[in-house]
């Protein structure tokens, strides 16, 4: 979408603060001095069996944008297209209320939404939410010599594609599953609160995709070291095994011309790099070492 976006004429309005051109994750328009609402919508395909379950991390990955940018979600409208002459009714209840309990965990209201009929199942929201002015953690505030934290372990992606071809093992999708679910609620306001300069969360285009995104907007470049980057169990056995995501491939294709891998970086390790998470964690820079303690278990 950025190549197509990018393209289009930029509209000018002085309440925008944030807008699509940046490829922050949530848009910002500024309702007063101190209070920005922030805007974001999002929605995907069923990654799980369960349709409870799928509504669960549908919902934790649309508020992630909110949470991404130090805001709080407020509002959300629904989104589902669903088979409706292929599949009960029941299903179609249960993916709004696995999306109605994780939008009540994160306080944040469903105001509404729409339906429309379709053969493949997808669901998400579009979510509203609320920021100081001065507090918006936009991708260009990265600084030299901040330290990168993430908030999840990398892995979501494989796994899902291990699960669609019948390999994965309970244990991984369980520790897979839990991992989405969890909001990205805390992690961002101990972030704000610690004086975090520059969030993300790491969804669609891997950690080092949404790292460029970082690197770009702040005129920085960013190393990992691979070593230290935690992994879901077992997604490293299932990257040797090949088991990857169209979505990996893809990452991976369009940013040869801004990675560099040391050689010494393992192939099923570089593969997780690109790997693209549903409901990832956070991806923030913070100047000190000490602001590790921030770190989600």
């Amino acid at each position: 979408m950025d190549s197509v976006l990018t393209k289009l004429p930029r509209q000018k309005n002085g309440n925008v603060l944030i807008g699509f051109h940046s490829s922050d994750d949530a848009g910002v328009y500024q309702l007063s001095k101190n209070l920005s609402l922030v805007q974001t919508v999002d929605f995907l395909t069923p990654i799980v069996d369960d349709p409870f379950t799928f509504g669960q991390i549908a919902a934790a990955n649309s508020l992630s944008d909110i949470y991404a940018m130090g805001g709080k979600p407020i509002s959300a409208l629904a989104i589902i297209c669903f088979p409706t002459n292929l599949l009960p009714e029941r299903v179609f209840q249960e993916i709004l209320r696995g999306g109605l309990e994780k939008m009540e965990e994160a306080g944040c209201v469903i105001i509404g939404g729409h339906s429309i009929n379709d053969d493949e199942i997808k669901f998400g929201y579009a979510v509203n939410g609320v920021i100081n002015s001065d507090k918006i953690m936009a991708n260009k505030y990265a600084r030299l010599g901040d330290q990168l934290i993430l908030t999840k372990k990398l892995g979501t992606g494989i796994i899902a594609t291990t699960l669609k071809r019948l390999k994965a093992s309970k244990a991984a999708i369980s520790e897979s599953v839990n991992s989405m679910l969890k909001l990205n609620k805390k992690a961002s306001e101990l972030a704000v609160q610690f004086g975090a300069h520059a969030i993300t969360d790491v969804t669609g285009f891997g950690l080092l995709g949404h790292g460029r995104e970082l690197a770009l907007a702040s005129n920085v470049s960013i190393q990992f070291d691979h070593k230290k980057i935690e992994f879901l169990p077992q997604a490293l056995e299932y990257s040797r095994e090949k088991h990857l995501a169209g979505g990996l491939k893809n990452n991976k294709e369009f940013l040869k011309s801004y990675v560099e891998i040391s050689p010494g970086v393992p192939e099923d390790v570089e593969n997780l790099l690109y790997d693209p998470q549903t409901s990832g964690g956070l991806n923030m820079k913070l100047k000190t070492y000490f602001h590790l303690l921030l770190r989600m278990k």
